[in-house]
């Protein structure tokens, strides 16, 4: 082998390790961000390609969660502070807009699969109204 036939060889692995790496945080970051009712957006969808919104709804709160190639954005609201769900559903994917009682900017989720939209909304609706049934004790 020639000098330049080696350096062809190792600037190739140098791409390949590269790809990898850059397959290997895009897949790593996709994963579910907490344990419970995580729902992630398709990848299908607009703006989720890489890194896929994902939403988890716990007893007490909705949080919404976005990996970004530096760190994330999350956005969390008490269950007690979820004013309304609104579900805009398209041909292949719906939306969801979750309104807060507290004036803040409402959390919009876009890309989920159908039947992940009807689920979260159900899943929001019992939390409250077991949330405020408790409250009432």
């Amino acid at each position: 082998m020639t000098s330049e036939e080696t350096w062809l060889w190792i600037a190739g692995a140098a791409v390949l390790g590269v790809v990898v790496l850059l397959v290997w945080v895009v897949i790593k970051k996709g994963q579910p961000f907490t344990t419970g009712d995580v729902f992630r957006a398709s990848r299908w969808s607009a703006g989720n390609r890489l890194f896929p919104t994902q939403v988890a709804i716990t007893p007490t709160s909705v949080s919404h969660y976005t990996p970004q190639w530096f760190g994330r954005k999350d956005q969390s609201i008490h269950m007690a502070h979820v004013a309304s769900v609104e579900i805009d559903t398209n041909l292949f994917f719906s939306n969801l807009l979750i309104e807060t009682s507290g004036g803040s900017e409402p959390v919009r989720c876009h890309g989920h699969r159908k039947r992940d939209a009807i689920e979260m909304k159900r899943l929001i609706n019992e939390f409250q109204t077991a949330y405020y049934r408790d409250k009432r004790v």
